[in-house]
């Protein structure tokens, strides 16, 4: 610059400014803008910069959520000067400036750290600011602004002409940036960048980006303008469509053909006392709402139920009990004891004309057939069929219904199934009764007490409907793995019927009459394709089905019937296909039960006892050694607290009648004892396992071995009798999966064994006993 070139008086910039911090945006060079300031401290900046020469610069706030006093280090480096050009006190106390900003600056150093700020700072040029790219990139940002102003509204006729009338690149930029929606971050790297063709580079990116966003928001824009046309115009169209309706007669609108529907429907139904005048009360208030309330889609949703609840008694079934006994033929293999009970309480039934009161437990481990046995029954009586399942239910809503407080509320399943069905005496299943849960949202079991309780049920009272349905014609039968579960008030309101196990013969006639022909229609195949020996099917019953159920043997027969599938769809095998006992292996893997996993005493110190559990009968086999040590006794197994009592008690007996069987006294002074039951992983307990566990101990106490094939069941009183147990039929049949030839029971148990079929206890001989002598005597 030489030295006649003139400088206004107000462009000599000081190397010194008062500096205001900003907590938006950056405010950039080149632009005429007003500030309102509050702040006191800024307030006295100001007026000290008014008193000389009017300079201030505007720097940016690091992070804008802090409230604690500003400091040096929360700015950024790089600010504006500027100008105050004008300045108005508002009410407030407050001031509003007009300011006309320069020039960029770097701040040097803080003259002081705490508000008000005064810094000395270095002024900063642009850089690069001529040639062909910065012309290009000038012509591409003012083309691409005209562009993005065109379309939002939002930019002002002002700001356009601005923008022409810059004439140098780097304002240019810095005005666009300004006016555009940008991260106060971006802005202020902006502001940092002396660099113009950088600068602008920059700025154009942003640009594209506001112009993508401006598509997608008038994409936007257009959906929701296309919706709206739609539906005013289907408002128009259903206005057209009433006024035609209205010259026709025809009830205008849905509402209106709605009450018509639910007036005819509760009219025919002839309700009298509390139900018809609640009805009522409803359906008048239904005619009154106004279609697009929530209560409307309640009260609709209720009549709805109300109208499709079977509320007239049916005429009774007519039974045959030569029919039924056919279909229960047809549909199960055996169980002729389980088949017997129901044909009884049939009989009951066609009898006393009077279906109240007919509930039925049935009882027995998975696949045993309790859900199809329901299934038949329905059949047998020529009613319909609902099932649903109380497996982990914790809310008695689910039973009795939510109340009518909120959109979504419900009937329970009874109603809910008799809506379904649309008949008040049809067959309903509660399936897993024995796995109802409680919370804090109420105990479902005691709901169903009522619904079970023939003297309640006759005026059941569901939440939802809130009125009195008679539900004492409905046949309930309910299944279970085991009542131990069971409340006692409700299983005392249930006639239990047992299904047990099924031993080899009976899985293998079962898989011939009913299983392989499913098999093989699931799988596309024929019965003349597909042939199975007796020994092919013992084979999968004893190498890979042994459990009490018939689940598992059919989930082999399906596998096998894939693998044959895929041969023939590959054509590796012509068909028909002889499935022997020496194939399973490659159709079904290694055997998953063995000859050498059938439980066998092969040294003193061991016993075979039988237990029942929730999937049947089973054996269990029972260790016990001896360590050298001060007299002690230790239990593992996994043991329950029944089985422990169980075990104690052995333990004083044998050692109390040790010495009559010649073992020396300090036998048991000397070692300490260790009884197991492996498997430890899986639970034990109950109260059957007494002699088991005293017979265990006393051979390892004499050395001697327990005869062979010999099993035993029984609880041990502490002074030697043999005690009473239960499930002997599952028991006996686990015996025979394991090839076991003899069975001690209690003599009291004598008696069931009238119930266990013949074919059941074919090959195995009982020994029914009293005393722990007897066992003692038989055992070794």
């Amino acid at each position: 610059m030489s030295d006649k070139q003139i400088i206004p008086a107000d462009q000599i910039l000081p190397s010194r400014l008062h500096i205001i911090p900003l907590q938006g945006k950056p405010i950039f060079p080149g632009i005429f803008t007003p500030l309102m300031i509050q702040a006191v401290e800024e307030i006295h900046v100001v007026e000290e910069a008014l008193s000389s020469d009017s300079m201030i610069g505007l720097v940016l706030v690091r992070d804008e959520s802090e409230e604690r006093q500003l400091m040096g280090d929360d700015l950024y480096r790089v600010g504006t000067v500027a100008k105050i050009v004008k300045k108005i006190n508002l009410p407030d106390g407050g001031i509003n400036i007009f300011i006309s900003t320069l020039k960029r600056f770097r701040i040097k150093k803080f003259l002081n750290n705490e508000t008000p700020l005064n810094g000395a700072v270095d002024y900063l040029d642009d850089e690069d600011d001529s040639g062909i790219e910065v012309k290009a990139l000038t012509r591409s940002l003012i083309s691409e602004m005209k562009q993005l102003s065109e379309n939002n509204p939002l930019f002002s006729e002002e700001m356009r002409l601005n923008m022409v009338n810059i004439d140098h690149p780097g304002k240019i930029a810095d005005f666009i940036t300004s006016i555009l929606n940008i991260d106060r971050q971006e802005q202020q790297k902006i502001l940092e960048t002396l660099n113009v063709r950088e600068r602008m580079e920059q700025v154009l990116m942003f640009i594209k980006k506001e112009q993508e966003l401006l598509r997608i928001q008038k994409k936007i824009q257009k959906q929701i303008n296309e919706k709206i046309e739609k539906s005013q115009r289907e408002y128009f169209l259903k206005e057209e469509l009433k006024a035609i309706k209205q010259e026709l007669g025809i009830p205008t609108d849905s509402k209106s053909s709605e009450y018509n529907r639910f007036k005819e429907a509760i009219d025919a139904l002839d309700f009298e006392g509390e139900v018809k005048e609640q009805v009522e009360q409803e359906l008048e208030k239904f005619s009154m709402m106004d279609p697009n309330s929530s209560e409307f889609i309640v009260t609709r949703n209720y009549l709805d139920t109300i109208v499709n609840l079977p509320w007239k008694h049916e005429v009774g079934e007519e039974l045959d009990l030569g029919e039924a006994k056919k279909i229960l033929d047809r549909d199960h293999y055996g169980l002729e004891d389980v088949k017997n009970r129901i044909l009884e309480f049939l009989a009951v039934r066609k009898l006393k004309k009077d279906s109240k009161g007919s509930i039925i437990c049935l009882v027995g481990a998975p696949g045993v057939g309790k859900t199809s046995v329901g299934k038949s029954i329905a059949d047998a009586l020529g009613k319909k069929f609902f099932r649903f399942s109380v497996g982990g239910m914790r809310d008695e809503a689910e039973i009795k219904g939510h109340r009518r407080t909120y959109v979504g509320a419900m009937p329970g399943k009874i109603i809910q199934g008799l809506k379904i069905v649309k008949t008040d005496n049809p067959v309903f299943m509660i399936d897993e009764i024995d796995k109802l849960g409680a919370s804090y949202q109420g105990d479902p079991s005691s709901a169903l007490l009522e619904v079970l309780d023939p003297e309640q049920n006759v005026n059941f009272r569901d939440h939802y409907l809130d009125l009195p349905f008679d539900i004492s014609n409905i046949f309930f039968i309910a299944t279970a793995n085991s009542l131990d579960t069971i409340p006692r008030p409700l299983l005392d309101r249930m006639e239990v019927i047992h299904l047990s196990g099924y031993i080899n013969e009976e899985k293998m006639a079962i898989a011939r009459q009913y299983l392989i022909p499913k098999s093989l229609d699931r799988s596309g195949l024929k019965k003349s394709q597909i042939r199975y020996s007796k020994s092919t099917l013992s084979a999968i019953a004893d190498q890979y089905a042994r459990e009490a159920g018939m689940r598992n043997f059919e989930k082999a027969l399906d596998r096998v019937h894939r693998k044959i599938a895929k041969k023939v769809v590959l054509e590796e095998h012509a068909l028909p296909i002889s499935v022997k006992p020496e194939d399973l292996e490659e159709y079904l893997g290694p055997p998953i039960f063995r000859e050498d996993d059938v439980k066998k005493v092969t040294r003193a110190g061991m016993a075979i006892g039988l237990a029942w559990t929730n999937f049947g009968g089973d054996t269990l086999i029972i260790e016990a050694v001896n360590n050298p040590g001060k007299e002690g006794f230790r239990l593992t197994g996994q043991m329950g607290n029944v089985m422990q009592e169980s075990a104690n008690i052995a333990y004083t007996h044998v050692r109390h009648v040790a010495e009559k069987y010649g073992v020396d006294a300090s036998f048991f002074e000397k070692n300490i004892i260790h009884l197991h039951i492996p498997e430890g992983a899986t639970p034990k307990d109950g109260p059957s396992a007494g002699i088991t566990m005293a017979i265990t101990l006393l051979s390892l106490a004499t050395g001697k071995q327990i005869k062979k094939n010999l099993a035993m069941t029984g609880e041990l009183s502490l002074v030697g009798k043999v005690l009473p147990i239960g499930g002997l039929k599952e028991k006996t049949i686990a015996a025979r999966r394991n090839k076991i030839k003899q069975i001690i029971i209690p003599k009291a148990n004598e008696r069931d064994l009238k119930e266990i079929p013949d074919h059941v206890k074919k090959g195995i001989s009982f020994h029914p006993v009293e005393t722990m002598e007897e066992v003692i005597e038989l055992a070794l």
